[in-house]
């Protein structure tokens, strides 16, 4: 009994190397148990709030220690600050509350995040001797503090009332689906359904259900395999053909796509179950024929909160076009070092800001080009290699390694190795095709699959949950990989 005491606690503790997360095990059991007493406790709503923000936080706990605890302080401190701010009369009053709470929030991050790179370059000019902190990232704090940054300007800006509970705003800010990872939760969207607190009805739960599976599959099954090829060619940035380096790049390319719309997916398809409506946050990017378009399908709760918290208060395209231009590489800049603390992500969001600039440039001539499946094949094709190449930066480990696997795509390619690599690698290619397949399928044709899901009689259901978890078993790797916006 001692052992299995000891082995329930340290399954339940907080493991470093074995982050808690929608792919593992432990969190569907858990999720199992939860989801009867969540139902029970569903129409007694300050029970139910209690409920879900106490298994919120053990989710963090699990995922990232007692950081969990910083949760909470920046929830106390946003909450604290919008109560005080509506009850102030003058507007300076209002908007010390507001800097207050962003200066807050902002330093917490930059310690955490941000610390080591700048100090690391501060030494590099002064030529000192730099030893790193010893800091530790807390998983999604780049997700929560923008979450809780866009609560107080709406709040300072009337666009929504502050919460009369802290427990309401801890569970908007803490709601475990979209915690760590996304989509980026905004106040105005999602506070009034807490106030209706929603029963899920069984189209929306099998909805759910089904977006759960989707997502397994695009992560535990495509990602996962496809990054076990990945993974060699980026630690060896010179050890590869040419051909190989470039598979390498097109494979990242998809399996950042599978990864995190997978993670997306799932976080979705558990608040829907729940009786919540988290925002679209993929729309198959990689159709797309421009960047523009490119960005208005990938992480759309990221770009949207870039756009009304960044690009519009800087001043949008409101003051001419140098501006406009401006404004755009600048959002985009931000947006890059978002994502982290490196030169390397710097380069690729301000790369992807001279994209847009230019994009909206040649605007007006591009528009007189015939919309003809030549120029669209043309577009589709300029802007998949852009933005494949600029994944080489965000996935790279360092700024030389990603100039080396461009070199190498470009200097060392031989038609020899396709054979051989169609050979050996003939699954990573099939999983690899059915990406290419369903961004090239219409979008209808993939949610009537869904709604096929939804109406089918529940031993259909069934079976597909058998197929999908023994193709996902089938191919797994040992160890569940994390996903890889965890870091941010």
């Amino acid at each position: 009994m001692d052992n299995i005491w000891f082995n329930i606690q340290s399954l339940l503790s907080y493991d470093p190397a074995a982050p808690m997360i929608f792919s593992s095990g432990l969190f569907w059991c858990l999720f199992i148990l939860f989801l009867p007493v969540y139902a029970i406790l569903k129409k007694r709503r300050l029970q139910m709030l209690v409920f879900v923000v106490a298994f919120s936080l053990y989710f963090y706990y699990k995922s990232s220690g007692w950081f969990f605890m910083l949760l909470v302080g920046t929830s106390l401190v946003d909450w604290g600050l919008s109560r005080i701010m509506v009850s102030m009369c003058s507007r300076w009053q209002r908007r010390l509350c507001l800097t207050a709470s962003i200066v807050v929030s902002l330093s917490v991050l930059c310690y955490f995040k941000y610390a080591n790179f700048f100090l690391w370059n501060w030494n590099s000019m002064v030529e000192g001797n730099f030893q790193p902190l010893d800091i530790i990232l807390p998983v999604g704090i780049s997700f929560y503090t923008f979450q809780s940054i866009s609560y107080i300007v709406d709040v300072y800006k009337g666009r929504v009332a502050p919460t009369r509970r802290w427990i309401d705003y801890m569970f908007f800010l803490s709601f475990f689906p979209a915690l760590v990872a996304g989509p980026i939760v905004r106040a105005d969207y999602f506070l009034p359904q807490i106030e209706r607190n929603h029963t899920a009805v069984s189209a929306e739960m099998y909805w759910g259900f089904w977006l759960i599976l989707i997502g397994v599959v695009k992560k535990a099954l495509i990602a996962d395999y496809i990054s076990q090829y990945n993974d060699l060619i980026f630690a060896s940035p010179t050890g590869y053909s040419g051909f190989e380096s470039l598979m390498g790049v097109i494979g990242y390319t998809m399996q950042i796509y599978c990864d995190f719309s997978g993670y997306s997916d799932m976080a979705i398809g558990i608040a829907l179950i729940m009786g919540f409506r988290l925002s679209k946050n993929f729309d198959f990017p990689y159709k797309s024929k421009n960047l523009t378009e490119f960005w208005r399908r990938w992480h759309i709760s990221l770009s949207s909160w870039l756009r009304d918290y960044v690009y519009i208060p800087l001043g949008g395209n409101r003051r001419g076009t140098l501006r406009t231009y401006v404004n755009n590489f600048l959002t985009m800049l931000i947006g890059g070092l978002w994502h982290g603390a490196a030169w390397k992500f710097v380069f690729w969001g301000a790369m992807h800001g001279v994209g847009l600039a230019v994009h909206k440039a040649l605007a007006p001539i591009l528009r007189k080009i015939p919309d003809v499946w030549p120029v669209r094949a043309v577009s589709w094709s300029a802007t998949m290699i852009y933005v494949s190449l600029l994944w080489v930066f965000f996935r790279a480990d360092s700024w030389l390694d990603s100039w080396l696997i461009i070199k190498n795509i470009f200097t060392n390619f031989s038609p020899a190795h396709i054979l051989p690599f169609v050979q050996v690698r003939w699954v990573w290619l099939l999983m690899m095709s059915l990406i290419v397949v369903l961004h090239s399928v219409p979008s209808r044709w993939i949610d009537g699959i869904g709604r096929w899901f939804v109406r089918s009689p529940w031993i259909v259901k069934l079976v597909v949950f058998v197929a999908v978890v023994q193709i996902v078993v089938q191919f797994m790797s040992q160890e569940v990989a994390p996903f890889i916006y965890f870091q941010f």
